[in-house]
């Protein structure tokens, strides 16, 4: 790639590091993503974090600024949801994605970013602002369980989160932030994810959904796993009037016996919510960042598991059991900070 030139109401950010997610291994295996419009390559990358190096007077930003990028952006012929800034609702499908849909994606030493789609990062996250992207999915799932609640007659008390993954982890540190009393259930039985789940707040479990629910029956459930099993054994064990977000996605032509009448019925007459969630717009990034800013650091190094230098870059994509996030670091400033935060 050719250094890019920044327009002139642009900022020029020098990437630092980049997470990985199972959104670029399906971009690779040519399930997902589509190109720029006449040409048949992408650069990938979506979960950022850079410097600032130019900016434009009067942005909000200046050089040495820590920043993320957004990912999506709206429709050229908005939508409604778009006109407003809630282009993650986009209603007609135009919408475009940085290095997923349509546009060039953060993976490169330099990328030129628009103010109003950047992020700033508190400095003393350093590298581990690369989890705001990550975290603004949850920040936005949380949100809408936020508007939902204030309907009920009571607030919530108990969130059940499935999958001690990025998500699921990051689900229950704003979860915990919030003041739930919050559960997460994995198969792991011991190791980095229950003692993390535990550090950000959380009761860990590794046995059946149902077994935790009998205890501690949840009024939030925050599915990010998307496993068809998972996500309809966590639908039947919901408090009356509980919300349910589902931000994992499933196989297809994944089958179960499952009896849709019985579960149709528990949800009508309990009264019960069930949505979906995916992306986000600036406020869940901005969100997001407030959320990484005010959590214990050392929490959040340790969910980076694996760090991999851009030479290198292809292990990245490797899936390892150990794994929670991976990143790629674009420069020696990401070491540093990497140093820094241990």
């Amino acid at each position: 790639m050719e250094e890019p030139e920044r327009a002139g109401d642009q900022l020029l950010v020098r990437t630092l590091a980049l997470g990985v997610c199972g959104t670029d291994r399906e971009i690779l295996d040519g399930r997902y993503g589509w190109a720029p419009p006449g040409r048949d390559w992408l650069v990938l990358g979506h979960e950022s974090v850079g410097r600032v190096t130019e900016a434009p007077s009067g942005s909000g930003f200046a050089p040495g600024d820590l920043v993320v990028g957004v990912v999506r952006r709206p429709d050229p012929e908005p939508c409604m949801c778009c006109m407003q800034g809630d282009f993650d609702m986009c209603r007609n499908g135009g919408y475009r994605e940085r290095g997923i849909k349509e546009l060039d994606g953060y993976g490169a030493q330099l990328v030129p970013l628009e103010p109003e789609f950047a992020v700033k990062v508190d400095p003393a996250l350093g590298l581990l602002g690369v989890l705001t992207e990550p975290t603004s999915v949850v920040a936005k799932a949380w949100e809408q369980i936020d508007r939902i609640r204030y309907q009920g007659c009571r607030p919530a008390a108990t969130a059940l989160i499935t999958g001690a993954g990025p998500i699921g982890l990051l689900a229950a540190l704003l979860g915990a932030q919030r003041g739930l009393d919050v559960h997460v259930v994995d198969r792991m039985r011991e190791g980095t994810r229950p003692e993390l789940a535990r550090m950000l707040g959380a009761s860990y479990h590794s046995g059946p959904i149902a077994d935790v629910c009998r205890s501690a029956e949840p009024d939030v459930v925050l599915e990010c796993t998307g496993r068809p099993e998972v996500v309809v054994e966590a639908l039947r064990c919901l408090a009356p009037a509980a919300v349910a977000c589902l931000l994992g996605i499933s196989p297809r032509g994944r089958a179960l016996n499952v009896d849709v009448g019985a579960l149709n019925n528990e949800l009508v007459l309990e009264n019960h919510v069930v949505f979906g969630s995916v992306n986000g717009n600036h406020r869940h990034f901005a969100a997001a960042a407030d959320a990484l800013a005010a959590a214990d650091p050392l929490c959040l190094g340790r969910m980076i598991t694996r760090s991999v230098p851009l030479v290198d870059w292809t292990q990245a994509l490797e899936r390892r059991d150990t794994d929670i996030k991976t990143v790629i670091e674009f420069a020696d400033e990401a070491q540093e900070l990497r140093n820094r935060e241990m």
